[in-house]
């Protein structure tokens, strides 16, 4: 890779923590260490790691813990490490929303393809989540893109999200902008419905 990943990884044992660290160092990630749950809330702020893989049992803030900031805080996405693969452990893991879950002991070579995989779904969720922004900011900005929109869903049965993509690479396609490319669409919508088509007949 060319440019190197910064990814956190908090595991209360030495050992694990050094012996992922190297690895995935050695893999050309750049690696933040912390040996506890505390830690790792305070390096998660500091270095925005883009990924953060956290042991569910810490002694001072366990793993779940971190995973609960970061949601509400932060956007860096997370995977757990455990040296527990039941089945409770794992559904809480997926209900705080973790990208990947991964039972001790664990090799680097195992843990490569859960990371090379949680930053492709964290990367498709961000781009999604910033759609949607623009997707509200655009709709309180100008009544015309919010009709429009409108427009597109009924007509190709589409949510809100799709149709304003549509409209919005539409716009781009015909190198205009998306407020008088909008307003152009509603203009000839409010056209062809004051056809009278009795006098056609």
């Amino acid at each position: 890779m060319n440019e190197k990943i910064n990814v956190l990884i908090a595991d209360d044992d030495r050992v694990i923590l050094t012996t992922l660290a190297e690895g995935l160092e050695s893999a050309g990630y750049s690696v933040v260490r912390a040996n506890g749950g505390r830690q790792a809330i305070e390096l998660s702020v500091c270095e925005s790691p883009a990924l953060a893989v956290l042991d569910i049992r810490m002694p001072d803030i366990d793993g779940i813990q971190v995973a609960q900031f970061l949601k509400e805080n932060t956007e860096i996405p997370f995977i757990f490490l455990s040296a527990y693969g039941d089945e409770d452990t794992v559904k809480l893991a997926v209900e705080e929303g973790a990208l990947g879950y991964l039972v001790k002991p664990i090799d680097v070579p195992h843990i490569i393809p859960t990371i090379e995989s949680a930053l492709k779904r964290s990367s498709e969720i961000l781009k999604l989540s910033e759609d949607k922004k623009n997707l509200h900011v655009a709709l309180s900005k100008d009544r015309s893109i919010s009709v429009a929109t409108g427009l597109i869903m009924e007509r190709y049965h589409l949510s809100e999200q799709e149709a304003f993509r549509i409209l919005r690479c539409q716009a781009r396609s015909n190198r205009r902008k998306l407020d008088e490319f909008a307003k152009d669409l509603v203009f000839s919508a409010e056209k062809l419905n004051q056809f009278d088509l009795k006098s056609l007949e």
